[in-house]
């Protein structure tokens, strides 16, 4: 899914960011749930059944991952073309855990 459709149709779905712990602090998307990847098995009960899922992490490669496992398990699910490298190179905003401006890392 790019980055900029994401954007404009955000409320449509359910935004999980697999990255790492300091990674979410530095900077995400608004509004994201965030469960690093290697958390996911045992916290899938967190996630919503009826909307579709869209993983996000740096560069795509952390979520394809995880679609792939979300998709097996029956839930519908897409991946953030490019990550939030992508986002961020399309001027899209992050926020850090502060609340403020953020950054990818």
């Amino acid at each position: 899914m790019d980055a900029v459709d994401l954007s404009k149709r955000q409320a449509e779905y359910h935004l999980l960011d697999v990255r790492e712990d300091d990674e979410w602090r530095a900077g995400h998307i608004e509004g994201a749930q965030h469960i690093p990847l290697g958390e996911l098995g045992q916290r899938l009960g967190e996630l919503p059944e009826a909307t579709t899922i869209v993983a996000v992490c740096r560069s795509g490669a952390r979520s394809g991952v995880a679609v792939r496992g979300l998709r097996q398990l029956g839930f519908a699910a897409e991946n953030l073309d490019g990550g939030l490298a992508s986002w961020a190179r399309a001027g899209l905003e992050l926020v850090d855990i502060a609340g403020g401006r953020g950054r990818v890392i």
